[in-house]
């Protein structure tokens, strides 16, 4: 009974030897293993052309996939033909069964105990070993793995060309195994990853809005048009001087007439530069540089494209009937990034503060994907910000004072500006930490 049990043992091994070579090819990180074939390791030399390639990669599979399905079948018909037929006299002995449903009992029984032994041993501890361990385990398995694509090389010829073939009759392709994510489950990685303690909330919210710079559009990263600083074409050059020394900006838009008729824009060095030469300037045309416009619902991500290409650091922002919305720079793009960046010059703008009875101020401008974190619910709606969620919800531009609930907060309107609600107290659904350091951004 001995020899068949070790049998039996050495095919369940095999079964979960090539299991966890199949999810330890698909988990493995290409970068780990290409810094460790660097540094000389053979095996990650060995490993990282199968990953590299979609259609070796492909192939490692399905080995892998074909020695399970031969180990499996193996070890089930072996345990069948050996351990099975010694049982069955011994269930016949103790005289509770006929011959015939010995045998039934002992087939029962072995086919029982195997199936539960194949599932712990040979699925479930190397599945979880090699997704704990992706990188380790696809370099140990990758010589036996090697001997195997040899040994079934004909078998997978055939059976990778019968899948084309069936695929090909229901109108689909054959899509290779390749280290793919879509955005959604890198995001998901990330999450998991802070759950886990490899990173920490502020590395998580970094990462999380530099993935999401490719939904993320222009006119939520935008200055407003009335808090643009601005310089209009006509104003004289000493004045325009006073202005530019004055702004906490190197360069200032510029328009012609009013807002809507932007020309261009003004460098500080240009102008100061342009000072120092003896020649009267008559007007700041000379001196005015063009500057990049985008539609609002441009994504971030391709406005960085535009910037690069265009070798500038800012843009406006036009509505779908051409108006300007607001101006949007590459500071403004760096910030959604890295969070609140302090300048020497501009100082730091003031934020969500939480109040001494337990409510929170918010500022007007504060995107409503930044609000959960200090209300404790997610404000959905029409607008992008707190202060256009507020005005939406009256249904017109509200006076200091006015208030409002929405999704069971309470939100009072403390000032507004320019017919625009510039601070908004709420009264969190949960009580909110200071500075709300755990909220993902």
């Amino acid at each position: 009974m001995l020899g068949p049990f070790f049998v039996v043992c050495i095919l369940i091994v095999l079964t979960a030897f090539y299991v966890a070579a199949e999810f330890a090819a698909v988990s493995a990180r290409k970068g780990r293993i290409r810094q460790r074939a660097e540094d000389g390791d053979a095996l990650s030399i060995r490993l990282l052309p199968i990953l590299e390639d979609p259609v070796r990669l492909d192939r490692y599979i399905s080995a892998s996939q074909m020695g399970i399905t031969l180990t499996s079948l193996l070890v089930g018909a072996f345990a069948q033909a050996t351990i099975a037929v010694r049982l069955a006299p011994i269930f016949e002995g103790w005289g509770w069964f006929g011959k015939a449903a010995s045998v039934s009992a002992a087939t029962i029984s072995v086919l029982v105990v195997l199936t539960s032994a194949q599932m712990v041993l040979s699925e479930l501890v190397p599945k979880y070993l090699a997704l704990a361990r992706p990188t380790e385990v696809a370099r140990f398995t990758v010589l036996p793995m090697t001997w195997s694509l040899s040994a079934f090389s004909f078998f997978l010829k055939f059976l990778n060309a019968s899948a084309a073939f069936v695929l090909r009759r229901l109108g689909l392709e054959a899509v290779g195994h390749g280290h793919i994510h879509s955005p959604e489950e890198i995001d998901l990685l990330i999450a998991e990853s802070r759950d886990g303690g490899l990173l920490e909330p502020d590395e998580h919210r970094r990462l999380r809005r530099a993935l999401q710079l490719g939904i993320r559009p222009a006119r939520h990263l935008m200055v407003p048009r009335q808090e643009i600083a601005a310089v209009d074409l006509d104003t004289p050059v000493e004045e325009a001087m006073e202005i530019m020394g004055a702004s906490p900006y190197t360069r200032l838009p510029v328009y012609r007439g009013d807002i809507d008729h932007f020309v261009g824009l003004l460098h500080t060095r240009d102008l100061f530069v342009r000072r120092l030469d003896p020649t009267p300037l008559a007007s700041l045309a000379p001196l005015v540089r063009p500057i990049l416009s985008v539609p609002e619902n441009v994504t971030a991500e391709a406005l960085l494209a535009r910037m690069r290409e265009g070798r500038s650091h800012q843009a406006l922002v036009l509505d779908e009937f051409g108006g300007v919305s607001g101006l949007v720079t590459l500071d403004d793009v760096l910030t959604e990034v890295m969070g609140g960046i302090a300048d020497e010059f501009k100082g730091e703008d003031p934020g969500p503060e939480v109040l001494a009875d337990g409510r929170v101020r918010l500022p007007g401008y504060l995107r409503l994907d930044e609000v959960e974190p200090w209300i404790g619910v997610l404000l959905d709606g029409e607008s992008d910000t707190v202060g256009g969620r507020v005005t939406e919800e009256l249904g017109r531009v509200p006076d200091p004072g006015a208030r409002v609930t929405i999704d069971g907060v309470e939100l009072e309107v403390e000032a507004v500006e320019h017919h625009a609600v510039t601070w908004v107290v709420a009264t969190p659904i949960v009580p909110v930490k200071p500075h709300g350091e755990d909220g993902d951004g």
